[in-house]
């Protein structure tokens, strides 16, 4: 039996009518909530987005001079010039934990709308719970396919998923093979939490459309304390292209491990999370010379949009790093849905969910190499185009696809 948007929209009105909640006036100050991880192993991640989100604030509130939504101008026009406040809360990685603080954000807070959560496992129980009380749930970062496919009216997704990421892989296998690079093999290497499950999944998929052969395919528990027998796993398959999906921590080890075990595989072409964390970079980049990276943000697109570089430095006054994938779609997120919440002229979520659903931005008015963002029936973006870019001399520059592309891709790896 399939879940409608309907089936799931008739259920949260029958829930919220048990805990109503007043419809927010008009009002000098809007309030958004922000969940994150600001404690544990991904505590970096939450800091890093907090300093993206104070980014797109200062846009917002402030009068700045962009191609991008309430950029000219203070606070929200659609409210009377209306300030954007945020209140941020720790999840902890624990989609539990998510859960308590999203009803606490919008129970206490009263926040008119949600945003976060780096973990798509989080983001389970955050978005369901924003269903429930009829508040939207902008996913800044999350990139598990199912998210958006489970009947929910109030998520939204502008950024890409991981088949939209995996297929841009597969793309740039396809162009690589076409200049005769050998490409037939295959190792997979993802962690147990929906992030991972939903990335091979993917990528499994798309490999057997594609004629490719997976030669070992393993799932590892996340935050395990040891990888040795994965990858000696990996060492005897000896792919073409090592495909790991994997968050920071793990990454790091993985990286180590291979180094200790002497696995040097001809590529590795990596879905992001950790694989785009400077952190990562810090600890193991020197055995990462050539590392690929799907994406959805480059900062080469400044050379043809120079309000990508200014704001990036704004970024990189606040945080001491440039804009990552990560990082650009938090910024770009809560872009997003201040603008909504303009439109609506109004904090109340049916109303900002309707305005959210009408969005239709050019790309041009994003940070973004997108061709716009715009949602279709189940709040996914489709028009979120993904980048591929390799880790050369210290930096990342952007291998795919051509149009986006600064430079030819480095294969095999250094």
């Amino acid at each position: 039996m399939t879940i409608t948007r309907r089936d799931v929209l008739l259920g949260a009105t029958a829930t919220a009518a048990l805990v109503p909640l007043a419809a927010r006036a008009q009002t000098s100050e809007v309030v958004i909530g922000v969940i994150y991880p600001f404690s544990g192993g991904s505590a970096q991640q939450g800091v890093d987005a907090q300093k993206a989100y104070e980014t797109a604030l200062e846009v917002i509130n402030k009068d700045t001079d962009f191609d991008l939504p309430l950029a000219k101008g203070e606070g929200l026009p659609g409210l009377g010039g209306a300030k954007v406040r945020l209140v941020f809360a720790d999840h902890q990685a624990d989609p539990q934990k998510g859960r308590a603080e999203a009803e606490r954000l919008i129970t206490q807070e009263k926040v008119s709308a949600i945003i976060g959560t780096y973990q798509s496992a989080v983001a389970v129980t955050v978005s369901q719970i924003c269903e429930r009380y009829q508040v939207p749930f902008v996913s800044a970062d999350n990139s598990s396919p199912s998210l958006h496919r489970r009947g929910l009216k109030y998520y939204f997704r502008a950024a890409p998923h991981d088949e939209m990421y995996s297929a841009a892989m597969f793309d740039f296998f396809d162009a690589m093979k076409k200049k005769g690079t050998k490409i037939e093999t295959l190792s997979l290497f993802h962690e147990d939490t929906i992030f991972g499950t939903d990335s091979g999944n993917a990528q499994a998929k798309i490999a057997g459309e594609r004629a490719y052969k997976i030669v070992t395919d393993i799932k590892y528990r996340a935050n395990s304390p040891s990888l040795s027998a994965e990858v000696q796993q990996l060492k005897s398959a000896n792919a073409d292209v090592l495909m790991p999906s994997s968050y920071t921590t793990d990454g790091i080890l993985l990286v180590k491990t291979m180094a200790e075990l002497g696995y040097k595989p001809n590529a590795i072409v990596a879905q992001d999370a950790g694989f785009s964390e400077k952190a990562l970079y810090d600890a193991v980049g020197d055995k990462l010379e050539g590392v690929i990276s799907r994406g959805t943000f480059s900062l080469d697109l400044a050379q043809k949009r120079p309000m990508v570089g200014k704001i990036n430095e704004m970024f990189k006054t606040r945080s001491g790093k440039d804009f990552n994938d990560l990082t650009s779609r938090q910024f770009m997120g809560l872009i997003i849905l201040a603008d909504a919440i303009s439109r609506a002229k109004s904090t109340d979520g049916e109303k900002i969910r309707d305005a959210l659903a009408a969005t239709d931005i050019p790309g041009e008015q994003t940070i973004m190499p997108w061709k716009r963002v715009k949602f279709d029936e189940m709040g996914q973006n489709n028009d979120a185009d993904p980048v591929l870019l390799q880790y050369i001399g210290g930096k990342f520059v952007t291998i795919f696809p051509p149009q986006a592309a600064i430079a030819e891709a480095v294969w095999p790896m250094k």
